[in-house]
Formats: C-alpha cells, structure tokens, sequence
C-alpha cells in the first residue's frame, strides 16, 4: 500500500486492536504513546499528549519524530488517545478540566493542524475516536462526556475546513471489551451482564470491530464520507430506558 497510518493511545487495547488492523491491511504503523508498546506497530514514538498541549517547542519535536518514523507517506491519522476522570460534579478540580480537554480535544486538533501538510499531499484522512457519552452519558462522567461532544464538534469543523483534501470523521463506540473494563467489573458478573443486556445486541464490542470501522474509514471505500460519527454501540444510543 505505501501508506503510514499514526495511531495515538497505541498501547490500548482500542489502539493495539487498530494498530493490529492496519498492519494487517498492509499500513506502515506509527504508534504514539506515553506508555512504550512496540510490539503491535513498525514505529513507536513516546509522547505525552498532555505536555503537547503546553509547549510549542514540544509539539514540533514530537511532529518530527512521528515524520522520522514515517517509512511511507503519512495518509492516516487517528486520534485514539484518551483520558477518563471519573468523578462526581463537586470533586471535580480545575486539573482534572484541563487535563481531560488536553488529552480528548486539544492534543487531536495540535496533531493535525502540524500534520495537515502532509496529509494534504498524500490525500489522507483523520478519524476521531469519540464516545457514546457524546449523546447519552450518567453520572459521574462530566469531564469526559463533555470532551467527547468537543471533540465530535472539532470533526465536524475540521471537515469544513480541510476538506476537499482531507477527510475527518469520528467513531464513537459504547462499552468495549477491554481490561479496564473487565477489572472493574471483577467479582460482578450480574453487573456485567446487565451492562451487556442494555445494548439491543446484548453484548459488548470486542476492540477489534472499533478497528475495523476505522479500517473502512481510512479506504477508499468511504471517500465520500466525511464529517460524520459513526455510532459503534450495539444499539445502546437508540434505546430509551423507561420502566416497562
């Protein structure tokens, strides 16, 4: 294929299964993370997507680590990276607004406003990993709900802006079999399976079918698609949950 795809938040399970995915389909992988990971991708450049957001200096080292790393042109870049606070609205702080709008919202909009000459050039495509908590969320999920209906917001608007060149769409998936989310349901299977039981599919997405998605997304078979999220969430988003 000749193409390099960049996959923040690549030592995930959600970005190891995208990693995964698009070496499969014959990508140069470029993973991104503060935490080294280099078995599921070609290149591996370590950042903090935090500190990316505070420091200009910073922002051009990482962009020319991520390009020294890239053996094709760079046709792909997926924001997969994130952070989620959980907490109730009055324990919320100040660090906790600014480190969750960081990571979710500012860090995705630094990294293709450097990248976009080179997408621009390789007729590339951007893909947001949202949220379902974009449009239905529950207590406790402030910060992050919140960053997650930005970051749709930025798609949208980088779409407009970017197009016709580059493509921007979002995937917003629901739960997601991951091992964060299995621990904290450790001891809780009835828990668990209410929670698959709320989805119309009764069950919960395996990280593979999130990469797959974005798969479809980066091909030229999605070239008229852009500024859009797709909802990866079994159902959840469309089912009111009243008493029967």
């Amino acid at each position: 294929m000749n193409k390099s795809v960049i996959v923040t938040g690549s030592s995930g399970s959600i970005g190891k299964a995208i990693c995964t995915v698009f070496r499969e389909a014959g990508f140069s992988v470029i993973g991104v993370d503060i935490r080294p990971e280099t078995s599921y991708c070609d290149n591996f450049v370590e950042a903090d997507l935090n500190k990316l957001c505070k420091s200009s200096g910073y922002v051009k080292t990482t962009v020319a680590s991520i390009r020294k790393s890239a053996t094709s042109p760079i046709n792909v870049l997926i924001n997969n990276a994130a952070v989620q606070i959980v907490k109730s609205m009055e324990k919320l702080s100040i660090d906790d607004w600014q480190n969750t709008m960081n990571i979710n919202v500012i860090a995705p909009f630094l990294l293709v406003q450097a990248l976009t000459p080179d997408l621009r050039t390789s007729g590339g495509c951007v893909i947001n990993i949202a949220s379902a908590h974009a449009f239905v969320t529950k207590p406790r999920f402030m910060c992050y709900a919140t960053s997650k209906a930005a970051l749709i917001g930025l798609t949208r608007s980088m779409a407009v802006e970017l197009g016709p060149e580059i493509r921007v769409n979002a995937i917003s998936p629901a739960a997601v079999t991951t091992p964060m989310l299995m621990a904290g349901f450790q001891n809780k299977e009835k828990m668990l399976d209410q929670v698959r039981q709320a989805h119309p599919l009764a069950r919960i997405a395996l990280p593979e079918e999130i990469a797959n998605v974005a798969l479809f997304l980066a091909s030229d078979a999605a070239g008229f698609i852009t500024g859009a999220s797709y909802s990866v969430d079994g159902g959840i988003t469309a089912r009111l949950h009243d008493p029967e």
